[in-house]
């Protein structure tokens, strides 16, 4: 209807250019910048280890001179930092907090400045593409930078360090014995002929988990990958929704996305204390009998 609706009024051409555009889209692999040797650098890995170097620079410089009365940047990391420890301490528990706190407040800081990171203009926008005129405006083909977590080798990458890191932890703290009879062993105070049942019932449940455990990493990556992505395209989208003529696309193309800027800036926050708390969540599961007392579990 709407190639139509183009048709009629500004030509068959246009139409089927606009047509073309808004099926495009943006490609699901990140583009390959230069390889040396085995290693493929991509933009979106790129984009990663500038956030890394940034986010390390910063640390680096607010803790360079401490003060007991703390102000500026070391004010904002001390008050990032305790936050993150206050926050997951409530939901994992005062002795379970101190294992795995590096762990995901590192995980929640390199999602949440990745995803802000992709946000800033020039990133996706910046590249090789194929302009037609000196002002003209084309999707860029090559981007030199694209958002880290856009890219599905990211997310899945994180997911499946934390999937190490669980069964480490979950071995620490269960023994390996432990660990499957977490995983097998019966539950609750049957007796009797019922508790045989209830044998079979629980190894049956153990297979489920099994599969359950091994899916983990993948329903993580998906899921911030797929949000992550359907953001850029969305953005994508609003930036390149009028072409013709080339003055207003230009206009358009800056002024439009705005307001979806903001939207982004709230998905980016939401997306990193998901993941964030479902590893968390996970991990508790596993190791909840560490905190004696906590309230997850009756006495």
């Amino acid at each position: 209807m709407l190639t139509v609706l183009l048709a009629m009024t500004v030509g068959a051409p246009l139409a089927a250019r606009a047509a073309e555009e808004a099926e495009k889209g943006l490609p699901l692999k990140s583009p390959t910048l230069f390889e040396v040797g085995p290693l493929i650098v991509t933009s979106s890995m790129l984009v990663t280890w500038v956030v890394a170097i940034a986010i390390i620079a910063f640390a680096q410089i607010a803790t360079r001179n401490m003060k007991e009365v703390p102000e500026g940047m070391q004010n904002f990391a001390e008050w990032l930092v305790e936050g993150l420890y206050n926050l997951l301490e409530g939901i994992i528990g005062h002795k379970l907090v101190k294992k795995t706190f590096w762990f995901f407040a590192t995980i929640f800081i390199l999602i949440l400045f990745s995803n802000w990171f992709g946000l800033i203009p020039g990133v996706g926008t910046i590249g090789f593409g194929n302009p037609t005129g000196p002002w003209s405006i084309e999707r860029v083909n090559e981007p030199i930078f694209r958002g880290a977590n856009a890219d599905f080798n990211m997310t899945f990458a994180m997911a499946m360090v934390f999937f190490v890191m669980w069964t480490i932890w979950a071995l620490q703290s269960n023994g390996f014995g432990g660990f499957i009879m977490h995983l097998f062993g019966p539950k609750g105070d049957t007796k009797g002929p019922l508790k045989i049942l209830m044998v079979f019932i629980f190894i049956v449940v153990g297979f489920l988990e099994i599969i359950s455990i091994l899916f983990r990493p993948v329903s993580l990556s998906f899921r911030l990958y797929g949000n992550i992505f359907a953001g850029e395209n969305l953005m994508d989208a609003m930036a390149n929704l009028v072409q013709h003529p080339e003055w207003l696309k230009i206009l358009c193309a800056v002024v439009i996305p705005i307001p979806f800027y903001f939207m982004e800036i709230l998905v980016g926050l939401v997306q990193a204390m998901v993941f964030m708390f479902l590893t968390a969540v996970f991990t508790l599961l596993i190791c909840q009998h560490d905190d004696e007392g906590h309230g997850v579990h009756p006495h």
